[in-house]
């Protein structure tokens, strides 16, 4: 950012980049805060016929005599359709007399600190006819075309051109009833429609519900919009920003000099606005922002739906020809009940997944078919919002309404979910409402004042992450972030929102020392404005959107996560459990002979399994950061390993709970996951010596998934207790543990888990009867086979119960138990 120049600054030069013309590679004014963008595309125009030249003016500058003829014409906004092609200015083109402004209004005007410049330029109705005035700063002459021919406008000062035309100035002619010819030296004259001479783009109705913080589809309304008004075809540009003195419009079209284009304010709105003829998709632009304190603030578009690829940081005019094909998907997503249907999701990162697929279309052509082989239901993608530092993961977002430009457009995201709903795959995407970067472009101190952020410092920093929290309690904040969450689902199909972070923002102590916050009004710790927006936008994504689900990330014990907001709840759908996540690794990581003394950490879940509606998580926060791979957290060797991690799976697949496995576990990769390497897949090729091993656990993951679809007893009634029954829960001293799972319709499921290393004949397990049916149970997955890279160990035949009260059950029969194994059994 940059101060504006000092009140007794009375001249300047024309930007080295005007005069290199439209062709060279640099063309940003030479200063600090816009060498992140240099795009290298020029103008598009067309040549005109020779004609009469235009005749030099010397048109001073915005503070007194230009010190060199430019050869671009910055201020032409260029239509790639060429609507704005290059013409001849007519040479006898009569001149009007001047429609001059206070040379007050002018200073403020080219200072981009005016706050309603089409109450000045454009066309206006004035005593004697209509007044015309046009800024096009570094222009030599300009020239209106009505339908009653040319006429020349007078340069009064500073690029301001002004003319009256004659008539009675009843009625000013609208924006389709005449043109400008805009001659720059050095280059032919160019044809262009005055912006300054439409409508305000934002209705009453859009204005009123911003204000009030309840515009659901905010993304209609702010942001870049390639539209025709009055018929003249070009992009409307809308930004919230009330704090600023003045706002102008910088991009690729006018050199990033935003002189000849300032935003009007609409009112006590915030929003400042402009339409510029002309514009049209792959426009890249930003907001210069003129801040209360004297300073110059360019800044990306909060709604841009598309951006520059990082570490390009301008925003990027879109539009969508996208057309969905998943009618069916959508159909049937509307009508499920998640919580008594399967669920079980694989996580990635969609830049690492396969580094050698560049691209979201590439990734829809192997993504697909690889969830299918393992018959995982849903794909959850870590942040896919535009974020510019890679290693954040996409967890620290500058751009929140546009999937990242590193892998393609948004309609080539759009053709990936697509592709992914065609293949019976629903996508969740993690959202990042907690926090946000403290870069310069972005959202932090957007007008030169906290705005998206809480002004006390204590509550704005977030300890953790070096960023800042949002302020909650603001009604406009808080709609950017409840639209934004339904522009996903409503946008991209999104099926699911996991919600990043929610216990940062649920209380305001969160890591933060005595003294380092600032309680509630009722001297609470709670962050009472957080909770109420994530009723807000729970509430409001499943009413507009049915069949998607919110996914809370919490790891306290904060009452009613997935509760009704109606009832008092936060009214997610799921909650990560990350309670059972920590106890049961702990467990996990034991050697088998000390697993007796923490046997409380395998069993303590089920004690609040049903005080939420949880989903299993052993994500990517699981394997970074010195927490190792999933396999090797396992004690023992290679094979001891591998047979605990395949155990370990066996018993979380079963457990009460949807399921989450990040990429890379499916196959018992050995090192911790690399955001820039990706997943190790080559332990997979023929060549890798314990290939067979990695195969071995993915098939088991494959058999998982499908064991668990056709069992309804393992999803069906996951969050209701009759869904689930201790056999055995306190065989500490033998590490072993014994459940039985209930479909709605009563059918059994039996899961039995031995975490010693030592096979057990003869071990009586309690069964349910089987009513009218003979008493006979197969294994229908065990963990230890040897298709798995087990020992193979097996009950080989179905074993029939007898009527032997076991564990609290009317019948019981002797199984085999294999070596650190699960094993699943139902009825034959």
């Amino acid at each position: 950012m940059t101060p504006l120049d000092p009140p007794g600054r009375t001249t300047r030069t024309v930007p080295a980049t005007f005069l290199a013309g439209p062709d060279s590679p640099q063309r940003e004014p030479a200063t600090a805060r816009r060498s992140e963008q240099q795009p290298p595309a020029a103008p598009d125009t067309v040549p005109a016929p020779a004609t009469a030249p235009v005749a030099a003016v010397g048109v001073p500058d915005a503070r007194g005599a230009r010190d060199a003829p430019a050869a671009a014409a910055p201020a032409a906004p260029v239509d790639r359709a060429g609507a704005a092609a290059e013409a001849a200015v007519p040479s006898g083109a009569l001149r009007l007399p001047e429609a001059p402004l206070p040379p007050a209004e002018v200073d403020r005007l080219v200072g981009g600190q005016h706050h309603d410049p089409h109450s000045l330029l454009g066309a206006h109705p004035v005593h004697g006819g209509t007044a015309i005035r046009v800024l096009r700063p570094f222009a030599e002459r300009v020239v209106v075309e009505t339908a009653h021919g040319p006429a020349e406008l007078t340069h009064q000062q500073s690029g301001l051109f002004t003319g009256l035309l004659p008539g009675a100035g009843t009625a000013a002619p609208g924006p389709a009833d005449y043109r400008l010819l805009v001659g720059y030296p050095g280059s032919e004259p160019v044809r262009q429609h005055d912006g300054y001479r439409c409508p305000p783009t934002l209705g009453e109705l859009d204005l009123h519900l911003i204000s009030e913080g309840r515009h659901e589809q905010l993304w209609q309304a702010l942001g870049s919009h390639v539209r025709t008004v009055d018929g003249v075809s070009g992009t409307a540009f809308a930004v919230w920003a009330p704090n600023a003195a003045g706002v102008r419009l910088i991009g690729d079209f006018n050199h990033w000099d935003g002189s000849g284009h300032p935003m009007r304010s609409l009112g006590s709105s915030g929003v400042w606005e402009l339409f510029v003829p002309g514009l049209g998709e792959g426009t890249q632009y930003k907001y210069e922002i003129r801040t209360r304190q004297g300073w110059v603030l360019d800044k990306a578009d909060p709604l841009a739906r598309a951006a520059q690829i990082p570490p390009g940081t301008a925003s990027v005019v879109t539009t969508s020809a996208y057309r969905w094909q998943d009618g069916e998907w959508m159909a049937r997503r509307a009508r499920s009940a998640h919580h008594r249907a399967p669920m079980s999701v694989y996580e990635l990162h969609l830049a690492s997944w396969r580094p050698d697929l560049t691209s979201y279309r590439a990734i829809a052509e192997e993504l697909p078919g690889y969830l299918k082989e393992l018959n995982f239901t849903h794909v959850e993608f870590m942040p896919v919002m535009e974020h510019p530092f890679g290693g954040s993961w996409g967890y620290q977002v500058s751009g929140y309404y546009a999937p990242t430009s590193r892998l393609g457009g948004p309609d080539d995201f759009r053709h990936l979910v697509d592709t992914l709903h065609r293949h019976g795959i629903g996508v969740i995407v993690d959202w990042v409402p907690a926090h946000f970067p403290k870069d310069d472009f972005a959202l932090a101190r957007f007008d030169g004042e906290p705005l998206y952020e809480p002004a006390d410092p204590l509550r704005a920093e977030h300890p953790d992450w070096g960023t800042l929290e949002f302020d909650y309690g603001r009604v406009e904040v808080r709609n950017f972030l409840v639209a934004n969450a339904v522009y996903w689902c409503e946008e991209f199909h999104i099926d699911g929102l996991r919600v990043d972070a929610v216990a940062s923002m649920l209380y305001l102590d969160y890591s933060r020392e005595g003294g380092a916050w600032t309680p509630n009004q009722y001297g609470g710790r709670e962050n009472l404005d957080a909770a109420s927006f994530l009723q807000e936008m729970n509430a409001t994504v499943y009413r507009r959107c049915p069949g998607v689900i919110t996914i809370a990330e919490e790891s306290t014990a904060w009452d009613g996560v997935t509760r009704p907001t109606d009832s008092g709840g936060l009214g997610f759908g799921l909650k990560w459990n990350m309670g059972w996540m920590h106890d049961s690794l702990v467990y996990m990581s034991k050697e088998p002979v000390h697993r007796r003394f923490h046997h409380n950490e395998i069993t303590f879940s089920m004690v609040y399994a049903y005080s939420e509606n949880y989903v299993l998580p052993i994500s990517h926060d699981e394997v970074v950061h010195g927490k190792q791979a999933l396999v090797s957290k396992m004690p023992g060797d290679w094979w001891q390993q591998r047979a605990n991690h395949r155990a370990y799976l066996g018993f979380m697949w079963a457990h009460p709970g949807k399921q989450l496995l990040f990429m890379g576990q499916e196959f018992a990769q050995g090192a911790e996951w690399d955001h820039e390497q990706g997943p190790q897949w080559w332990v997979l090729d023929e060549q890798w010596p314990a290939h067979q091993d990695h195969l071995g656990v993915r098939r088991l993951v494959r058999d998982l998934n499908r064991r668990y679809l056709d069992a309804p007893a393992l999803w069906e009634q996951d969050a209701t207790p009759a869904g689930f029954r201790w056999l055995d829960g306190g065989a500490a001293e033998d590490n072993l543990l014994s459940f039985v799972r209930h479909a709605a319709d009563g059918s059994p499921l039996v899961a039995v888990c031995n975490f010693s290393p030592v096979v057990r004949h003869g071990h009586r397990v309690g069964l349910p009867r089987l009513d009218g049916r003979d008493q006979l149970w197969e294994e229908v997955l065990n963990t230890d086979a040897e298709t798995y890279g087990g020992s193979g160990i097996a009950n080989s035949h179905p074993v029939k119960s007898e009527p032997v009260e076991w564990n609290g059950q009317p019948r019981s029969a002797e199984l085999v138990l294999p070596p650190l194994a699960t094993l699943w059994l139902r009825p034959a």
